[in-house]
């Protein structure tokens, strides 16, 4: 009716379209057995017309236990594994359970969040770049399902959200290779889609600015956060003519394929090339020489982002847009030096 609020569809409405019990359309909803296939036809074709949705609070409340959502959208990126044990770590310590769910399986991201919701998760957690994606905020307004934005770099003031300083720790790398001599250091931009991406390369350009040293374009290359896209990056960057004597890639995975292309071009890694990266992934430690880089907490910001989304949960008032800076650190290892320096 027109100026009326229209009311949330019950089980019971959905019985009595359907012209079953309540008892049988329950037992659809559930995917209990033992209901005949053209009776779970009806339920369902009721469900549809309807749009009728498990109340989910009413069945978190009985059994103790609410969904979480959780996405990601590079199944390939060495931060996964800590992003994904994080999460677990602190779902199982608050007895919550996690529905997890990959962003490429879908036509858009957006379609991932809405397959989620339409599951029954009561909150979600939101990597970028869905972090940043003011449709994704929009459909989850209207959906009343709360949110927790993960390592974005523009938090917004009325969300909660987990995050460190990607700007900061930009200029901590960019000062790191300054203050051992390099001159000439060139950028491995990430993914434009991320906030995170934006504002490492802002933090990288103002300090080169702020030392008095010049980007010329051909000393930034694209990239997209994936290994891939730093091996196309870092052969650009070191293929003729005078290389740059240092490569600061936005993440680890790049900077990793920066080691890999300047081992198959006879480069000594750090003393004619030295390289940077961001994040400190088990990549950083693994590959030869060891990445130094800048160190993000990510299963400690996994496990505080799951914590909040408990929270918006529970409708601890205190907690519902509370912001996080998980704080960062340098982590020098032996892929920088002086420009020149032999490996000891």
């Amino acid at each position: 009716m027109s100026g009326q609020r229209r009311q949330t569809p019950t089980i019971h409405d959905v019985a009595r379209h359907a012209g079953v019990s309540s008892m049988t359309a329950s037992r659809v909803v559930n995917d209990y057995p033992h209901v005949s296939a053209p009776v779970r036809e009806r339920v369902n074709a009721a469900i549809q017309t309807l749009g009728y949705r498990p109340n989910t609070q009413a069945r978190a409340t009985r059994t103790g236990i609410a969904q979480i959502g959780l996405l990601y959208s590079n199944p390939n990126s060495s931060n996964l594994s800590n992003f994904l044990m994080g999460a677990f770590k602190e779902a199982s310590a608050s007895g919550n359970q996690l529905l997890i769910e990959p962003t490429p399986a879908h036509p858009t991201p957006l379609a991932a969040v809405r397959k989620l919701v339409e599951a029954g998760v009561r909150a979600i957690v939101l990597p970028p770049p869905l972090c940043d994606d003011p449709e994704v905020f929009a459909y989850l307004e209207r959906e009343r399902v709360p949110s927790v934005s993960f390592a974005t770099a523009t938090p917004r003031p009325e969300k909660a959200a987990v995050f460190v300083d990607d700007y900061a720790g930009a200029r901590m790398m960019t000062r790191h290779l300054i203050d051992l001599g390099h001159v000439d250091i060139a950028f491995i931009r990430g993914d434009p889609k991320h906030s995170t991406a934006r504002r490492r390369e802002e933090g990288f350009r103002e300090t080169m600015a702020a030392a008095g040293l010049a980007v010329p374009d051909a000393r930034v290359a694209d990239g997209d956060f994936t290994y891939r896209s730093g091996l196309d990056a870092a052969r650009q960057l070191l293929a003729t003519g005078k290389r740059p004597s240092a490569i600061f890639a936005a993440n680890d995975d790049m900077a990793a394929a920066v080691s890999a292309v300047a081992h198959g071009l006879g480069l000594d890694v750090p003393s004619e090339l030295s390289i940077g990266g961001f994040d400190d992934t088990p990549v950083a430690s693994t590959v030869w020489p060891e990445l130094t880089t800048i160190r993000q907490p990510i299963a400690e910001m996994a496990a505080t982002a799951v914590s909040m989304a408990a929270a918006l949960i529970r409708q601890d008032g205190e907690d519902e847009r509370r912001h996080v800076n998980a704080g960062l650190t340098l982590v020098p290892r032996a892929s920088t030096a002086a420009p020149g320096a032999a490996r000891s």
